[in-house]
C-alpha cells in the first residue's frame, strides 16, 4: 500500500482507494468532477463519464496532466447501448470495478400540474432509471469479484418534500433502491449506500445565480450551519463510502446537507420575531 508524506502535518496517510478502478457519472463538473480528483488522489484509477465532450474532456486532461490514470466517455446515461458499451470498454482496460458513482442527474421540472408527462418521464429516466441501469450493468462484474461499493447521489429532496416534484420522487426511488440492493447483494461482498446532498454550489445553478446573484446567501440562513454545500463537501463524504473506512456500512442514506433535515430553527425564531 502506498504512503504519502504530508509536509504540512508531518502524517504519513494511507491512500484510501489505491489500485481501485472507479466509475464515475456526471464528472465533467461540479460533485462528479471534485469526486473524480479527490478519488484519484486517493490511488483511484477512474472511468469518467459524462455527456458533455468538452466537461470530460477537461477533467480528464486535468487528471492526466497530473499523473493520474483515467479513462472518459462522452455518454448520455439515459441511453442503455452506451451504458453497456462503457461499461464493457471499462472492463477492457482495468478488469474490474471496485467503485461506481452514480452522480449524474439534475431536476427537469417542478409542479405535477404543470408538468407534462414527457418532463416526468425524462426526471424519472435521469434520476432513477439511468442509476438502475447502470448498477444493474455493473453489479454482475462486482458479483463475480465478490467485491464493490457503490455509492448513488440521491437528494434531500428524496427525504422531504422540498418541491421540484418528479425529482423529489426519483431520488426517493433511489435511496429506497440503495436499500432494497444492499440487502440483496451483501452477501457478495457488495456495498451499496446513498449520499443526500442539500443545496451545493455547482455550475448548475449558474443561471439562477446570474438572475438572483445573492441566491447562496439568502439560502445559508436556512442551513445550521448557516451555509450551502461544496462540491468537495459532497466528494469527502462519496470517499468514506467508497473506501474501507464504511466497509460494515450498507444499505445507508446520508444527508450531508449542513444540519438541514435536522430541523429549521432560524426559520422559526425568525417568524417568532415577526
Amino acid at each position: 500500500m502506498t504512503i504519502v508524506h504530508t509536509a504540512a502535518t508531518g502524517r504519513d496517510l494511507f491512500m484510501k482507494l489505491e489500485n481501485k478502478i472507479a466509475l464515475v457519472t456526471g464528472a465533467g463538473s461540479g460533485i462528479g468532477e471534485a469526486v473524480a480528483h479527490l478519488f484519484a488522489q486517493e490511488g483511484a484509477r477512474l472511468s469518467l463519464v459524462d455527456k458533455s465532450s468538452e466537461a470530460v474532456e477537461s477533467t480528464w486532461k486535468d487528471l492526466t496532466d497530473d499523473g493520474h490514470e483515467a479513462l472518459r466517455f462522452c455518454v448520455d446515461i439515459t441511453h442503455a447501448d452506451r451504458v453497456i458499451e462503457l461499461v464493457h470498454q471499462t472492463m477492457e482496460q482495468w478488469g474490474r470495478i471496485d467503485v461506481l458513482v452514480n452522480n449524474a442527474g439534475g431536476p427537469c421540472a417542478n409542479d405535477l400540474l404543470d408538468m407534462e408527462d414527457e418532463q416526468w418521464n425524462r426526471d424519472i429516466e435521469l434520476n432513477l432509471t439511468a442509476t438502475a441501469r447502470l448498477t444493474k450493468t455493473v453489479l454482475p462484474h462486482m458479483v463475480e469479484q465478490r467485491s464493490g461499493a457503490v455509492v448513488n447521489i440521491a437528494s434531500v429532496n428524496g427525504l422531504a418534500a422540498y418541491d421540484l416534484m418528479a425529482y423529489g420522487a426519483a431520488k426517493a426511488g433511489v435511496i429506497n433502491l440503495t436499500k432494497n440492493l444492499a440487502v440483496s447483494y451483501g452477501k457478495h461482498g457488495i456495498r451499496l449506500n446513498a449520499l443526500c446532498p442539500g443545496s451545493v454550489n455547482t455550475p448548475a445553478w449558474a443561471q439562477r445565480l446570474r438572475e438572483v446573484p445573492d441566491t447562496f446567501s439568502q439560502a445559508g440562513q436556512w442551513y445550521p450551519l448557516q451555509r450551502v454545500g461544496t462540491a468537495d463537501d459532497i466528494a469527502r463524504a462519496a470517499l468514506f463510502f467508497a473506501s474501507d473506512d464504511a466497509a460494515w456500512i450498507t444499505g445507508q442514506s446520508l444527508a450531508v446537507d449542513g444540519g438541514l433535515t435536522a430541523g429549521n430553527l432560524h426559520m422559526i425564531q425568525n417568524f417568532m420575531r415577526t
